[in-house]
C-alpha cells in the first residue's frame, strides 16, 4: 500500500519493554530533568503548545514544540523545522511497553545545517539505539 508523498522516507520508530513502572518511565521522558538524564539538556515543560528548546551539543540549540499530551501514555513534540517526536508508554502491570517514533523525514530536504535528510536518519536512527538503551539503564536503575 504505497500511499506515500514523494520523497517521504519512513519514520524511525523503536520498541523497548523496560522493567520499570509506567510513571517511571513517564518522569523519564515527559519532564525536564528526565529528558536531561538520557537525552539532552532542554528547557522542556509538559504542557501543549509549549515551545522549548534541545541543546544539541554542537549543533546548538534545537526549537520544539509540546503537540499532544496525555500523561502517562502518549507526549508529541515538533523538533526542528521538519521533525515530529513521539513518545507511546502502555503499562504491562508492573513494566512498560515504550515507543519512540521519530517522523518528518524526506529524501528531498536537507536538515537546518545542510545534510540530507536520507543521511541523517542513517544517524538517527543508530544513534536512538544507544539512547533506548541509556533510558532503559535509567528507569531500571
Amino acid at each position: 500500500m504505497e500511499n506515500q508523498t514523494q520523497g517521504t522516507l519512513p519514520d524511525i520508530k523503536q520498541t523497548l519493554v523496560f522493567n520499570a513502572p509506567i510513571q517511571k518511565v513517564w518522569n523519564a521522558v515527559a519532564t525536564s530533568d528526565g529528558i536531561a538524564a538520557w537525552l539532552m539538556p532542554n528547557d522542556f515543560k509538559p504542557e501543549v503548545g509549549y515551545e522549548f528548546h534541545l541543546e544539541a551539543g554542537p549543533f546548538g540549540k534545537s526549537p520544539c514544540k509540546v503537540t499532544e499530551l496525555d500523561p502517562p501514555n502518549r507526549l508529541s513534540f515538533e523538533w526542528g523545522k521538519d521533525w515530529s517526536l513521539t513518545f507511546e508508554l502502555t503499562d504491562l502491570e508492573g513494566k512498560t511497553e515504550f515507543t519512540l517514533i521519530h517522523s518528518g523525514w524526506d529524501a528531498e530536504k536537507v536538515t537546518e545545517f545542510g545534510q540530507p535528510h536520507a543521511v541523517v536518519r542513517e544517524t538517527m536512527s543508530m544513534g536512538w539505539v544507544g539512547l533506548a538503551k541509556k533510558l532503559a539503564a535509567h528507569v531500571e536503575a
